[in-house]
């Protein structure tokens, strides 16, 4: 399956379903409008200045703050970047190197944004963002500030996204045509016989094989490692002594990674809906495979509990009913106009609104439709996971993903061999363990060498790191949340009772206090924290 974290990037998702219009809002917080008084004392922002002023302000901190780590990077971090008007928001672009080995070599540039400080008086620095995927775009996100973010950081923080190396305006990968890409998509999840077997290794080798021969030598080089790296450089420009940064999902593994890389550069960093760095490819598809199987679960109990459940009288039932349909759409397509809805990109449009408990009734909706044999709703879903719009792709997401993801770990079994591992993944999930199984062959057709190894995270020498995990996450289980903390020295884990992918700015006083007392005032709790429903 494509890891990635769905942060929508819109205020409003409509959706025309059997002549009925549903108007849902999509962000990545809750009904309360953003900025709202929670309890605790972050938000009325009546502390005092935790921080000194920033880096930019004192020219000593400044040269400190643009010291490279070798000599021969010094010229990408003392360079100046040139903030433009971009809408209401300022946009520049800063170079680093395509190559870390070679930095007298060719250069990329990465786009970023910035969100200016609502109480300049009071700011604190620079925050840097992520989204997660990997093939998030920060600049969308960043975009998406007033629904991502309390008011209160908002005031006191320069919000800046960027565009990871490969993705989006940052040097954008390309691996497939946007008619690959929907082959690709609607292509069989669960091949059963020779023919279809063969077809997911041919999509698996064209998608490596596209990569190289679209991009040239940046598929070899969109590595985490590098993204880590380019970070840096982004802390330097911005004339920050250290790095302040909130990822989710994917963009955990990214802060955690700079954390190791660069301790004593890491200051207050976030990290909601965590991953779990050290899982290979094959334990992080199992992982989400029983993610994925525990939020449909907690989906369909409470369509049951509701009364009158649609997909059937109990849980196995409605799970039944889930997996007869998948089978439906293998079988045979559901037309809607001149596209049709397959089982491959059906199971997108189902995991979709698992991410988040507010868009149940989207899933409601589409898949009430669809057993009346209207897909439309549920195209329209795996539409916005997937980011296509009219005939083609809003952006490189979806290759962004396959292209970092094999970068980082290429192992990967033959479309051969997926049928030895059917069993774990079944018992894992029922439901979706056989689309998750098959998702062993992706890696299979890299076609540059894998990123080199290092050994596991630690950050140690880094302040104490937030990690975040909510309890019924799909994307991201809660267990990897723990691993990640403990594999972090130091690390505060911060656990969200609850539905849905990430913690923070969800709906949850305790842990919204505690994120922002962390990025305020710098207080980090004395011990693990768990925040219930």
């Amino acid at each position: 399956m494509k890891r990635v974290v769905v942060l929508v990037m819109v205020a409003a998702l409509v959706l025309a379903a059997a002549g009925t219009t549903i108007a849902v809002l999509l962000s990545a917080g809750t009904d309360e409008p953003s900025g709202t008084m929670r309890r605790g004392g972050a938000t009325d922002g009546s502390e005092p200045d935790p921080q000194p002023a920033p880096s930019s302000d004192v020219p000593e901190r400044k040269a400190e703050a643009r010291k490279a780590p070798v000599a021969g990077l010094q010229t990408y971090y003392d360079q100046t970047i040139s903030w433009e008007a971009c809408g209401r928001n300022q946009c520049a672009w800063v170079e680093v190197p395509l190559d870390y080995a070679k930095p007298q070599g060719e250069r990329i540039k990465l786009r970023m944004i910035k969100i200016a400080a609502g109480e300049p008086s009071r700011r604190i620095g620079s925050m840097v963002i992520n989204p997660g995927g990997p093939g998030g775009s920060g600049v969308e996100y960043a975009k998406q500030a007033d629904y991502a973010f309390g008011k209160v950081v908002r005031d006191r923080y320069d919000i800046v996204g960027f565009d990871p190396r490969g993705v989006g305006a940052s040097a954008p990968i390309d691996c497939l045509t946007d008619a690959e890409l929907d082959a690709w998509y609607a292509k069989d999840p669960t091949p059963d016989t020779p023919a279809e077997v063969a077809e997911a290794q041919r999509w698996s080798d064209r998608f490596g094989a596209g990569c190289v021969e679209h991009s040239g030598a940046l598929a070899a080089h969109v590595s985490t490692v590098e993204a880590a790296r380019d970070l840096d450089v982004i802390r330097a420009v911005l004339d920050e002594s250290t790095l302040t940064y909130f990822g989710a999902s994917y963009g955990t593994k990214l802060g955690a990674t700079y954390a190791d890389l660069f301790p004593k550069r890491s200051g207050r960093l976030v990290l909601d809906g965590a991953v779990d760095v050290s899982l290979t490819a094959r334990e992080a598809s199992l992982g989400q495979a029983g993610g994925f199987e525990i939020a449909l679960r907690a989906y369909v109990d409470n369509c049951v509990k509701a009364g009158s459940c649609f997909l059937g009288a109990d849980r196995e039932a409605a799970l039944d009913r889930i997996t007869a349909l998948l089978a439906e759409l293998e079988a045979e397509p559901i037309k809607v106009g001149d596209r049709e809805l397959t089982a491959g990109n059906a199971f997108y449009g189902i995991a979709l609104p698992l991410y988040n408990r507010d868009y149940w009734v989207l899933l409601d909706e589409a898949l009430r439709d669809v057993l009346d044999g209207d897909g439309a709703a549920l195209l329209t879903l795996f539409d916005y996971y997937a980011a296509r719009e009219g005939d083609g792709y809003a952006d490189n997401s979806s290759e962004a993903i396959w292209a970092i993801n094999c970068l980082d770990d290429s192992s990967s079994i033959p479309a051969r061999k997926v049928k030895k591992a059917l069993p774990e993944f079944e018992k894992a999930s029922p439901t979706f363990g056989d689309i998750f199984a098959w998702d062993l062959v992706s890696c299979h057709g890299l076609a540059v060498p894998e990123a080199a190894k290092r050994p596991p995270l630690t950050a140690a020498g880094a302040q104490p790191l937030l990690v975040i995990g909510t309890t019924r996450d799909p994307a991201t289980p809660y267990a990897w949340a723990q691993a990640l903390a403990k594999q972090l020295d130091p690390a505060i884990l911060v656990t969200r009772d609850g539905d849905g992918h990430t913690g923070y700015n969800m709906g949850n006083d305790c842990v919204d206090d505690v994120v922002e007392n962390y990025l305020i005032g710098g207080t980090v709790p004395s011990a693990d924290v768990t925040c219930p429903a």
